[in-house]
């Protein structure tokens, strides 16, 4: 049974809590597999209310969301929905009917907003991971107060169809994990092209790390408003990035600055208003202040007004890029200060302002950020960074948000466990001389035809997944089947159980030779985004035969054969892989 909190209820983390499925089991196949993760509400779950903390707005979708479906096809679990500041309007957590949300360290101080519950319930080991959105730091806030890494991608990475829109243009989804590696796992079965996203698109990230001498950005004025501790903690920050290779360079923030104060105080806040005007002109009694006055202030703004602050923002932005000729990224503190939920819910405007000081211009510039771990302070509390970079450099920030965070020795979140091994973000770059060649079949380790790359020199490189792009089939008239993997479109796509190989390139056309049709070699994405050679099936083949993807990969479809044979009665002849000559 599902659990919905009463307002001002204790459990004001938690929106809907789902009973675990009836067979008691996660899924077993995906590069996700056995990971649990709670959605803000305000991101579909089919057949679940979406609420965006308003009850008066409440409905409930027939689909998941794009973001949910990929993610679930991939093998994570839901666990629920999470609370929030009402239609992501806040970066505290305490503008909800449902109750504030209070910080994993001390009850008393606001969680961060608006993902507040989504922060909250990974920062105290209620789920592996949690998706949160993002439009002026609402994945990044809530982070940084509260020990856990929160990943803003670059715009249009994730799709946000199915995602109540905040400021459509600006709206990313986020990711919160207690590691950088756990976020990562997720933003690479998540991310993909969706065309019904007006602002989805295709994104080649930058597939390098940064050099061992690293120039970063710093804010030539800071302020941390009064709080002594924040602003040591920074200091320690900058120390630590130092030590790690990096030369601190000071910027201009006052681009930076200006384009923040217009998500707000210009027309551009017309586009909060325009993203529930149908439901806020009928039932404007029914949001809760200070979010109704916020949404009622885009009325009153009009369409040349607009056209006058985009065109500010862009000049703004004009005046900022030259800083990325002398940084390679940016730092910035993720949260300036803690407050008290009764000092903010005193004075919710001008503290909510100040919670983003530094996260609501990133978006705004079409920049990517992560939010990790720093510190904790003397006085108990949390303190984060965001590292931020132009679009596209969402690899290079995590992989050094890793080093940075594992550096740290913090624990994870709130629960006291120490950090667990980093993991790898970029593959390793192929040798000179050589190629790199997915396969999905009989060429797997321990397979029939496994010898054809070995006795090419070939050596494994890694097993991983492909991106979510993909559906796998046995092919019709061959005992036992063979496999044909075809490339479809995002919202249909899995994840799909590989290996990659390197071999010389000078062996490869004889390998290449041996592959009977309707297979053949074309470019195949992975998991992580990168891309190499791989087996693929021509579409002709495809008609009558089985699609095997919910077994996410050839090892898994085979062991359920062998199963149901077994139970039978019978030896399934892949016991000895007799059968599986010629297969791929």
């Amino acid at each position: 049974m599902a659990h919905h909190p009463t307002p001002n209820s204790a459990a004001a983390a938690w929106i809907t809590r789902l009973e675990p499925s009836p067979s008691g089991q996660a899924a077993t196949a995906g590069p996700l597999a056995g990971l649990r993760f709670a959605i803000k509400d305000n991101i579909d779950l089919a057949h679940v209310p979406t609420t965006a903390a308003c009850p008066a707005f409440a409905y409930t979708p027939d689909r998941h969301a794009h973001v949910v479906e990929r993610l679930i096809a991939a093998g994570a679990t839901p666990a629920g929905k999470t609370n929030l500041d009402q239609f992501a309007c806040g970066l505290n957590g305490t503008r909800s009917p449902y109750g504030a949300v209070p910080n994993s360290f001390d009850a008393q101080l606001v969680s961060g907003g608006s993902s507040s519950g989504s922060a909250y319930v990974v920062a105290t080991g209620q789920v592996d991971f949690a998706l949160g959105t993002d439009t002026a730091g609402s994945g990044r806030v809530p982070a940084g107060l509260n020990n856990i890494v929160g990943l803003k991608p670059s715009k249009g990475l994730l799709s946000a169809r199915g995602v109540v829109p905040a400021a459509q243009s600006v709206d990313c989804v986020s990711i919160l994990a207690r590691t950088v590696g756990t976020a990562l796992r997720v933003l690479h079965a998540a991310r993909g092209f969706d065309a019904a996203d007006p602002y989805s698109r295709e994104l080649a990230l930058e597939q390098s790390p940064f050099p061992a001498r690293f120039r970063f950005g710093v804010p030539d004025a800071l302020k941390f408003f009064g709080d002594v501790a924040a602003a040591q903690a920074f200091d320690d920050a900058i120390s630590k990035l130092i030590a790690m290779g990096g030369t601190p360079i000071t910027i201009d923030y006052a681009p930076l600055g200006e384009a923040a104060s217009l998500l707000y105080d210009s027309a551009l806040v017309a586009e909060r208003y325009a993203a529930v005007r149908g439901f806020f002109d009928q039932h404007e009694a029914d949001v809760m202040e200070p979010v109704r006055g916020i949404l009622a202030a885009g009325r009153r703004y009009s369409a040349a007004d607009l056209v006058d602050a985009q065109t500010r923002l862009r000049a703004l932005a004009q005046r900022a890029a030259p800083m990325w000729e002398t940084i390679d990224l940016l730092l910035v503190p993720t949260a300036p200060t803690h407050y008290s939920i009764a000092a903010m819910q005193a004075d919710p405007v001008v503290l909510n302002r100040n919670l983003g000081a530094y996260t609501n211009f990133v978006n705004l510039l079409d920049y990517a950020a992560i939010s990790v771990p720093s510190s904790i302070r003397a006085d108990g509390l949390p303190f984060g960074i965001t590292l931020i970079g132009p679009c596209g450099a969402d690899l290079q920030l995590a992989e050094l948000g890793q080093l940075f965070h594992h550096a740290s020795g913090l624990p994870l979140g709130a629960t006291g466990l120490p950090l667990p091994e980093p993991v790898a973000v970029f593959a390793p770059a192929a040798a000179p001389g050589s190629v790199r060649v997915a396969v999905v079949g009989a060429h797997l380790s321990g397979m029939p035809l496994n010898g054809q790359l070995r006795e090419r020199g070939a050596t494994l490189v890694e097993a991983t997944t492909t991106a979510p792009l993909y559906r796998l089939y046995a092919l019709a008239g061959t005992v036992p089947p063979k496999p044909g993997m075809a490339r479809v479109p995002a919202e249909e796509g899995v994840a799909i159980d590989v290996e990659v190989w390197e071999m010389p390139v000078a062996l490869y056309g004889s390998f290449v030779a041996l592959i009977p049709w309707p297979l053949g070699i074309g470019r195949i994405t992975l998991a992580d985004g990168s891309a190499v050679q791989g087996f693929v099936c021509e579409q002709l083949a495809l008609a009558g035969a089985e699609d095997i993807s919910h077994h996410g990969g050839w090892r898994n479809y085979l062991a359920a054969r062998a199963s149901a044979n077994d139970g039978a009665g019978k030896v399934h002849p892949s016991a000895t892989g007799e059968t599986l000559r010629g297969a791929r």
